[in-house]
């Protein structure tokens, strides 16, 4: 227990080890003899608090133990990957219904909106938001979810799909190379959100949306995430509020 307190405090005064290693010491020959001729525990007790601290001379002994230790541990399973994730607790049912219940909402409204614009030959239920819904509902937490990425990722990619659309032309090689500027623009600005790498393709091979020029960094991208956005706080709301 006396070691267990000293480690616990990182400005211990020398003085005070000391201290602690002679009451170490001053317990009865009894015990001194039941653990060990001479005091060798009490001893190896008083070297093992001075090394602790510093004040010995074979701290890098004292490493090398801690990294022998660590390096016993077994490395990971290389099929974990392939099985389900183990969680504590099985979904309840609120935390199934009113994910889906939103993504239907959502496609729902979109769907309306589609009727309204398809004269302009603009869809809101893109493929993309189907990700987009998963993403949200689904993994509310998850740094895909986060508003920063979610809107900095579907301008950036929308719009570097518009750009190669216009260097390249239709074909593989725009796909191949705003796909690739789309992952190299998420890592430089810390904003991964993967439903958005799928909006460049989309728009290459998307004739209706060729009209759309770079009004495609906006919409329907940014249009529909802010549908989608308030929608992700009423699913939570529903779910912290109605479980069962």
């Amino acid at each position: 227990m006396a070691t267990a307190q000293v480690r616990a405090n990182h400005c211990y005064a020398p003085s005070n080890v000391m201290a602690v290693s002679t009451s170490l010491n001053s317990l009865p020959p009894l015990f001194l003899r039941l653990r060990g001729n001479r005091g060798g525990f009490l001893q190896n007790k008083r070297i093992a608090l001075e090394r602790s601290l510093g004040f010995g001379r074979n701290r890098r002994r004292e490493y090398a133990v801690v990294v022998a230790s660590s390096s016993n541990v077994a490395a990971p399973d290389l099929w974990d990957s392939w099985k389900p994730q183990k969680s504590s607790s099985a979904p309840s049912l609120s935390d199934i219904l009113w994910p889906s219940a939103g993504a239907f909402a959502a496609m729902a409204i979109m769907g309306k909106m589609d009727q309204v614009l398809g004269a302009k030959g603009v869809s809101m239920t893109i493929a993309p938001f189907g990700a987009v819904c998963a993403v949200l509902f689904a993994s509310p937490s998850s740094p895909a979810a986060r508003k920063y990425n979610m809107f900095m990722a579907q301008i950036g990619c929308a719009a570097i799909g518009v750009a190669a659309f216009t260097i390249f032309g239709p074909g593989w090689l725009a796909r191949s190379a705003a796909l690739a500027a789309a992952i190299a623009f998420m890592i430089y600005t810390g904003s991964t959100h993967p439903p958005a790498a799928s909006l460049p393709i989309l728009f290459i091979d998307g004739v209706k949306l060729h009209h759309l020029s770079f009004w495609y960094a906006f919409f329907p991208g940014a249009v529909g995430c802010i549908i989608l956005s308030l929608l992700q706080e009423v699913v939570c709301y529903l779910k912290d509020n109605f479980k069962f």
